[in-house]
């Protein structure tokens, strides 16, 4: 059994900046960095599927001895606002559509994709009944998808301020097995995790079952708390 690797991230979407990514100038930049850091692996941010050269990225995979960690999705929604709980239907079709194609991209790059801001959240008129359901049947035909490819697709619960469907890993975990989709696991995101969960350790061990990786951020002590409710130092 491998031990834990490490990644880093790249963000290929200008309207982003100032978001929680490492390295804006390109992959090429990117992957030279991450190889002098030391990392194991980069995880790529584009605007879209077609941003992406899977040739080109491999060739930079090889020439730094470094593997694609992820594909986030992420760009659907800063660019269009697309996202799978849309009241409507056009703009959900639009929003598996986009994802459908990062994950294809992606496993061919022997990597996951992440739908995190994707998501959604219950808004206007949509129930949360409502936007539950529509959440299950995206997730469940986007997983069906990556593991025909070989992946798994990574779901990311966000905090409260991103979104109101699922904001704890446990919940998010009890929703994917009450839903029975299968492959599809969780991204531990420690930032969001310190503002939802009362603790780490027992959040973590709760949704192991889900769970198949884990990030952190410069600002991943971040909390919105009572005063003294802090996680214990690093």
């Amino acid at each position: 059994m491998g031990g834990m690797k490490s990644a880093i991230t790249v963000s290929l979407v200008p309207e982003a900046k100032g978001g929680p990514f490492v390295f804006w100038n390109g992959l090429a930049d990117a992957f030279r960095q991450a190889a002098e850091l030391g990392f194991d692996a980069v995880e790529i941010f584009p605007p879209s599927a077609a941003a992406i050269d899977p040739d080109a990225v491999r060739k930079l995979c090889v020439r730094y001895a470094l593997k694609v960690a992820s594909v986030g999705t992420g760009g659907g929604w800063i660019l269009n606002k697309w996202h799978l709980c849309h009241a409507d239907a056009a703009v959900r079709k639009q929003a598996l559509n986009f994802i459908s194609e990062v994950i294809d991209v992606a496993a061919a790059l022997d990597a996951p994709a992440i739908v995190g801001s994707m998501q959604g959240r219950v808004e206007g008129s949509v129930t949360r009944e409502q936007a539950l359901g529509w959440l299950a049947d995206g997730l469940r035909e986007l997983g069906t998808r990556a593991a025909a490819k070989g992946q798994v697709l990574i779901y990311e619960p966000l905090n409260r301020y991103e979104t109101n469907l699922f904001n704890r890993l446990a919940d998010a975990a009890d929703f994917l097995d009450a839903a029975q989709i299968g492959p599809v696991k969780l991204l531990a995101d420690l930032f969001h995790m310190n503002m939802e969960e009362t603790s780490l350790p027992n959040a973590l061990h709760a949704a192991a079952r889900r769970i198949t990786r884990c990030s952190s951020s410069p600002t991943a002590t971040t909390r919105r708390r009572r005063n003294g409710a802090r996680m214990p130092s690093w």
